[in-house]
C-alpha cells in the first residue's frame, strides 16, 4: 500500500518519545513492504535540516518538511478563551505545511494517510478535497488529559483556572472531531475507551508503541549500581513538574540515607533553572548522544509523572535495558506491567522513598525486576508484531468500502 505519514515533528532523528514512536511506525510500514512518504512539521522546538537526515532514510521515506511556528502568542492565547476553537490545536496550523501537503496530494495517490497525533486534524479538509485515501489517527495520548492533570497538580490558582480552560477547549475539540477519521489507533485500551465513547463510524484498534529490541545489546555488567537517573525531553511540562517535585520532596532524604547514591538528569532542552541547581549528589548531563548507552550505564530509572497520557516510550526503553523503573501509576498507565514484578509504582514521596530503599537493600530482587521488564518488552512491545497488526488494520480499512 501507499502510505502518507503526517507528523507533528520529524521522526528522524529518533531521540525523544514522540519522534521515536513515529519512527517506529515508519519502520513498521517499511518492514511490511509498503511505500511510505513522510511529511513532518519543522518547529523552533524540534528543528531538523534535510541535509542532516541520512540519505537512505530520505530515499525510503521521501521525507519533506513544512515550517510551523509553535511559539506562544499571549494575546492570541487570551482571545481564544472567548472563542470556540482550541488555541493549542490552532498553533499547529501553517500555510507552509499546508502547501507541502497539498502539493504532495496533487502529485501522488495514497491508500492511507496516517495523522500522527490530534494536532494534524486541521488538515483533514485539505485531504478530503484532494484525496480519497482512508484517514487514520494514530493517537499518542488523549491530549486534553495531559492539560487536565497538569491543571490539577499546579498550585497557582490563576494558572489552574487558565489550564482548565485550555483543557476544556481541547477536550471539546477531541470529542467534536472523533468522527472525522476512518480509523483510530490509540496506544492503550484506556485511550480506546475514550474514542469508543465518542465515535460511531471509525474503526478502532489498540496498538501499543513498539521497540526494535534486536538492536539492543545487554551491557548490564557496566551498570553503576548506586545510581538513579531520569531521561526525557525537559521542555515537556509533565517532566519538569515531576522532576522539580522529586528534587524538592524526595531526593534530600534519599541522599541523606545513601550519600554514595547519585541522581543524574538527562534530556534535550534542559531548562536553565534546572541546570543551575546544585543539589548534593545531582548530576545534570543534558542531552546525551546515545540514550541506550546512557541507560545501560545506570541502574534505577526514576519517572515521577503526575500528568500526561498514553505510554511513556522512555519507560519501555528503560525496561528493555533492564533498568529498575520506579514510576507513578500515571507513568505506568498503558503498560501491561505488574507492580513488583516488572517495575515499581510509587504515587507519593513516602512510596518513592520506600521503593528506592527496597532496591538499595535488596539488589538481587531489584535486578530480577529489571530482567522481567526486559523480557516483557521483548515479548509484547516488539516492532515485528506491530508491523503485521498495522498492515492487517490498513487492509481491513481499505477493503471495507471497496
Amino acid at each position: 500500500m501507499r502510505i502518507l505519514q503526517l507528523c507533528n515533528k520529524s521522526p528522524w532523528p529518533p531521540k525523544e518519545g514522540g519522534s521515536i514512536a513515529m519512527n517506529a511506525v515508519t519502520q513498521s510500514l517499511l518492514m511490511e513492504g509498503h511505500i511510505v512518504k513522510v511529511i513532518a512539521m519543522n518547529t523552533h522546538k524540534y528543528t531538523v535540516r534535510l541535509e542532516d537526515i541520512p540519505e537512505d532514510y530520505k530515499y525510503q521515506t521521501g521525507i519533506a518538511l513544512g515550517e510551523v511556528d509553535l511559539r506562544i502568542r499571549p494575546l492570541k492565547a487570551f482571545w481564544h478563551l472567548f472563542s470556540k476553537h482550541s488555541y493549542i490545536v490552532r498553533r499547529f496550523e501553517s500555510k507552509d505545511f499546508r502547501n507541502v501537503l497539498r502539493n504532495t496530494l496533487v502529485a501522488r495517490r495514497f491508500d492511507v494517510i496516517q495523522l500522527e497525533t490530534l494536532y494534524l486534524t486541521p488538515y483533514i479538509k485539505d485531504i478530503r478535497e484532494l484525496s480519497d485515501a482512508k484517514i487514520v489517527l494514530r493517537s499518542h495520548n488523549i491530549e486534553h488529559q495531559i492539560w487536565q492533570r497538569y491543571a490539577e497538580n499546579t498550585n497557582n490558582p490563576l494558572k489552574k483556572v487558565y489550564l482548565k480552560l485550555l483543557a476544556g477547549e481541547l477536550k471539546n475539540y477531541e470529542v467534536k472531531h472523533s468522527n472525522d477519521y476512518d480509523g483510530i489507533i490509540p496506544i492503550t485500551d484506556v485511550d480506546r475507551a475514550f474514542f469508543e465513547q465518542h465515535t460511531t463510524d471509525a474503526k478502532i484498534m489498540t496498538l501499543p508503541f513498539a521497540l526494535k529490541a534486536i538492536n539492543v545489546k545487554n551491557h548490564t555488567a557496566t551498570k553503576t549500581k548506586n545510581s538513579l537517573f531520569h531521561i526525557g525531553s525537559m521542555d515537556w511540562l509533565p517532566n519538569q513538574e515531576g522532576i522539580i517535585w522529586f528534587l524538592d520532596k524526595v531526593w534530600p532524604e534519599i541522599y541523606q540515607n545513601f550519600p554514595d547514591l547519585t541522581f543524574s538528569l538527562a534530556g534535550r532542552n534542559m531548562p536553565e533553572w534546572i541546570q543551575k541547581r546544585n543539589d548534593p549528589g545531582l548530576a545534570i548531563d543534558g542531552e546525551v548522544e546515545n540514550a541506550y548507552k546512557y541507560m545501560q550505564s545506570k541502574n534505577m530509572m526514576i519517572v515521577p509523572l503526575f500528568s500526561g497520557s498514553g505510554i511513556r516510550i522512555k519507560i519501555l526503553e528503560g525496561m528493555l535495558n533492564k533498568n529498575i523503573v520506579i514510576t507513578t501509576s500515571i507513568g505506568a498507565e498503558g503498560i501491561d506491567a505488574t507492580d513488583g514484578e516488572h517495575l515499581l509504582v510509587a504515587d507519593d514521596k513516602d512510596a518513592f522513598k520506600r521503593q528506592i530503599q527496597y532496591c538499595m537493600d535488596n539488589p538481587a530482587e531489584a535486578d530480577k525486576i529489571g530482567e522481567n521488564a526486559a523480557q516483557l518488552v521483548k515479548e509484547h512491545y516488539n516492532l515485528k508484531d506491530n508491523a503485521k497488526k498495522l498492515t492487517e488494520f490498513y487492509q481491513e480499512l481499505t477493503e471495507a468500502n471497496g
